[in-house]
């Protein structure tokens, strides 16, 4: 099962291997526009879906996550 998540994930720190970073995005996008969204930032910065979370008024927080590297990968950007 997966895990609940951890203030580092809230926060958008590193955690171990994994580098994770918070998104919020506002009730008012579509599904669709989210996963466009989303699969940009997957394929310009190698982040993944880590968690997704649905509030009233249609609200998502997402965390993305991407392995950790000496290399500068680019932020996520909306």
């Amino acid at each position: 099962m997966a895990s609940t998540g951890t203030a580092a994930q809230e926060a958008g720190d590193a955690d171990g291997d994994w580098e994770y970073r918070p998104v919020h995005l506002p009730g008012d996008v579509t599904r669709l526009t989210a996963a466009v969204r989303l699969a940009i930032q997957a394929e310009s910065g190698g982040w993944e879906l880590s968690r997704v979370r649905l509030y009233p008024g249609g609200v998502r927080k997402v965390w993305l996550r991407r392995k950790r590297s000496l290399s500068m990968l680019p932020e996520p950007t909306f």
